[in-house]
């Protein structure tokens, strides 16, 4: 673990309460590492597109976030206006804002960068496969934090296919070759696992369908951190949304990069040193 002294010579990162803070060697690292990531994506043909930074909860119910991650959410909230004034005249030091002062919460955080791009592509229909790359900040209240490894707030990078069931096996298969590769230019031993996330309702057929074809797959740094992870969501979201491809509700599925676990494992790696595994990442980034 990196020191965390923010004056100390040679600090690359500090984290508390699981939110990170970068230096600047951090911040060139996880910066290069994005690079190479959206340049897969435009190699393979995705556009780049941000989304907004919240999440309305009436879009979230209709993709069951309520029912699969309520654990995860973090709520975005306003103060009520009839309780400023008793705030502005709370002594200092008072900590955190009673429920009771809150406005019902009407939007939340993203947890994942995707949701953004599904919300978005609402109602819409094509005849060709979408590929789409977008990046967000995304928040998980986890029930513990430990360093870059497991944070509440993190930068997420995916690249989405929207298409046949087909064009999505095709785009996952490709990436999975390309994290494997990547990892292994670096020095990394990346495990594939199937992941447990409980995406799909537990007593639904997609449920039964999972335990035969995992939805989700996570590459696995020797210490466990999941670096990154390939994602079929089947025709789910094409059917809760409305998105179309062919006529028949479409297929979707993303690859998703975790940033700062990318920087942990390196900075694991490489003892410390950001600046070696920049130039490792820059070098193995240039393959094919």
């Amino acid at each position: 673990m990196p020191v965390t002294d923010p004056t100390a010579t040679g600090t690359t990162w500090s984290v508390r309460d699981g939110l990170a803070t970068f230096d600047e060697p951090a911040v060139l690292l996880r910066n290069a590492l994005d690079t190479v990531f959206t340049r897969w994506a435009t190699e393979a043909g995705a556009r780049q597109q941000s989304y907004p930074p919240l999440l309305r909860t009436e879009d979230l119910r209709s993709l069951d976030y309520f029912r699969n991650f309520p654990h995860l959410g973090s709520p975005v909230t306003r103060i009520r206006p009839d309780r400023l004034a008793g705030l502005a005249a709370a002594p200092p030091g008072a900590g955190a804002l009673p429920a009771a002062e809150l406005a019902d919460a009407t939007h939340m955080l993203p947890s994942a960068a995707c949701y953004g791009c599904f919300l978005h592509l609402t109602g819409t229909s094509t005849d060709t496969p979408v590929l789409i790359t977008t990046v967000a900040q995304c928040f998980r209240n986890e029930d513990h934090h430990d360093g870059l490894r497991r944070l509440w707030g993190f930068t997420m990078r995916e690249i989405v296919c929207v298409g046949s069931a087909e064009a999505v096996r095709t785009h996952l298969d490709r990436h999975r070759e390309r994290i494997l590769a990547f990892g292994a230019a670096l020095g990394l031993t990346l495990d594939r696992q199937p992941a447990t996330d409980p995406f799909f309702e537990k007593d639904g057929t997609r449920s039964v369908m999972q335990l035969l074809a995992p939805v989700k797959e996570e590459y696995l740094h020797t210490d466990g951190t999941a670096v990154a992870s390939t994602n079929n969501h089947r025709n789910f979201f094409g059917e809760r949304r409305a998105i179309g491809h062919t006529g028949r509700p479409a297929f979707t599925g993303c690859v998703a990069f975790g940033l700062e676990r990318w920087v942990h494992v390196l900075g694991d790696l490489f003892e410390g040193d950001l600046a070696a595994a920049h130039r490792a990442v820059l070098q193995a980034g240039e393959r094919p």
